[in-house]
């Protein structure tokens, strides 16, 4: 059984036992949280695609810690104008483990 859901403007394909890196969620370590934008859930035989979410399906995770991604470089330069300019940025992320998919 797995579900797409949707979290931090982006949507992922999930199933129980999953670890999972998203967008940065303000909640505590160990807290249990319900993401309840589900877009699809399959199961062996049977498919349900909400319009656009399924009415009552959820999926329940614990957080299990928050970091910061890679660092990535962003460089600007315009040739012939001694224009140079480097910047670094690094996203902040909450690493979910999914606990269960239900469909209401």
């Amino acid at each position: 059984m797995y579900a797409v859901i949707k979290t931090g403007g982006k949507q992922y394909r999930v199933q129980e036992g999953d670890i999972l890196r998203v967008e940065k969620i303000n909640a505590d370590e160990g807290a249990n949280i319900t993401l309840d934008q589900v877009l699809l859930v399959a199961n062996e035989d049977s498919i349900q695609v909400g319009t656009p979410y399924i009415n009552g399906g959820k999926v329940s995770a614990t957080i299990q810690n928050h970091g910061r991604g890679k660092k990535i470089t962003i460089i600007k330069f315009r040739r012939r104008k001694h224009f140079r300019k480097r910047m670094g940025h690094r996203q902040y992320f909450t690493e979910l483990h999914i606990d269960s998919i239900s469909t209401g």
